[in-house]
């Protein structure tokens, strides 16, 4: 099999492309390998007859296109799992004049957004997952632990509002446990929340590293969230993670400990057999924790702004998570509407009454009319998500 770049130089000397054809095709070829794909599986020169003038080009060419586009929009298929060499980051603490916490990144207008309020203690993170935001925002695989981060928060807490309810997350710049109390991050961040009763104050992970949180006391204002996802998509997308049952023991054994949880099924992956993954993960979930113990569960899928999708692109990462069929909306790109809605009333009817009664669910960064498809419901306007949510979060981490 050749490599997209050895089948695109052979198609450059052979044929007229244009500027534009030779881009595209490059484009293609490379997300093909990508895929573990023959990156020359759907160039058909006989389909003109031999022949490579332009014409000739554009009629192979426009069937290279088609036969591309029937594989994105197919449900993707899982083998084994590829090959992948980890590169242990660097890891270095600094003293940072950026501003410790700020409105989540991808906060739009334009689609359903909870308001969360991200705490930027560690920028970068160790874990490798092929779609991640988190790869577009830093650059080089370097992660930086604040020398400043008491001195920073200190700054922020003057900004507080005593009377104003505040959810805050410190997941969006890296993993929120796979680090531990490294550089006294946990330490600092749990004594920060203890001091501010109105900070809902969320830690979320991919990881199982919970034996330091477990120690330490817990305000009873903070809690943890996993990222859950199946085996497959584990395996084959989310490099250097827990596996689904670790993740699940370590939210168990938090918890025992008397840390309240919760759960994000977020990306939702359409592949051959997803159906019964993605039941099969909810079905242990709602095993080993009662609604009682769960503040939230999530759901959410595929969403790429270009200059992840370009990263993507260049790491040459084998990864099939670009194939996949996609639609823009405001300025993101992700599986089509109806697409969406399978995903999501999928997962959400798989879980118990009890659960749905108890424990808010929403849908991440989504178009407002989904939630109406899948929940049967739908807030008006992010303000009235924002606060439906911190009133719920609000109630389930002080009750008792």
């Amino acid at each position: 099999m050749m490599t997209a770049k050895a089948f695109t130089a052979y198609v450059e000397e052979r044929y007229p492309l244009t500027f534009q054809e030779k881009k595209r095709l490059m484009m293609m070829a490379g997300d093909l390998e990508q895929w573990g794909e023959d990156p020359a599986r759907f160039w058909h020169p006989e389909a003109a007859g031999q022949t490579t003038g332009k014409a000739a080009v554009k009629k192979i060419i426009a069937g290279y296109t088609a036969g591309y586009e029937a594989l994105r929009g197919a449900e993707k298929e899982y083998g084994d799992p590829p090959p992948y060499t980890a590169v242990p980051p660097e890891c270095v603490t600094e003293r940072r004049v950026s501003r410790i916490a700020g409105r989540c990144p991808v906060f739009s207008p334009k689609t359903r957004c909870c308001g969360l309020l991200t705490l930027d203690a560690v920028m970068q993170c160790g874990f490798d997952c092929s779609y991640c935001s988190i790869q577009s925002f830093y650059h080089g695989n370097r992660v930086v632990f604040r020398s400043d981060l008491k001195e920073r928060l200190a700054e922020w807490e003057q900004e507080l509002d005593p009377h104003e309810w505040y959810h805050v997350g410190t997941g969006q710049s890296s993993d929120s446990l796979m680090w531990g109390n490294r550089e006294g991050v946990l330490e600092t961040v749990l004594e920060f929340a203890g001091r501010h009763p109105n900070v809902l104050l969320e830690l979320k992970t991919k990881s199982s590293r919970v034996a330091e949180l477990c120690r330490m006391k817990v305000p009873p204002n903070v809690f943890a969230t996993w990222s859950l996802n199946t085996p497959t998509v584990i395996s084959h997308e989310e490099h250097l993670t827990a596996g689904l049952e670790a993740r699940l023991e370590a939210a168990r054994r938090a918890a025992d400990a008397g840390i309240r949880v919760g759960f994000h099924f977020h990306p939702i992956v359409y592949y051959r057999g997803w159906q019964g993954e993605y039941e099969s993960a909810v079905r242990q979930l709602t095993r080993l924790f009662s609604p009682e113990e769960a503040v939230t569960v999530s759901m959410g899928t595929l969403t790429f702004i270009k200059p992840v999708m370009r990263r993507i692109r260049e790491r040459g990462l084998r990864t099939k998570i670009l194939q996949m069929e996609t639609e823009e909306i405001a300025g993101k790109f992700s599986y089509p509407y109806e697409r969406k809605k399978e995903l999501f009333r999928t997962v959400y009817d798989c879980f118990p009454r009890g659960w749905k009664e108890a424990v808010f669910f929403y849908l991440c960064m989504e178009d407002g009319r989904l939630w109406n498809d899948v929940f049967g419901f739908e807030y008006q306007n992010n303000d009235d998500f924002e606060r439906a949510m911190k009133e719920s979060y609000r109630k389930k981490l002080w009750r008792g």
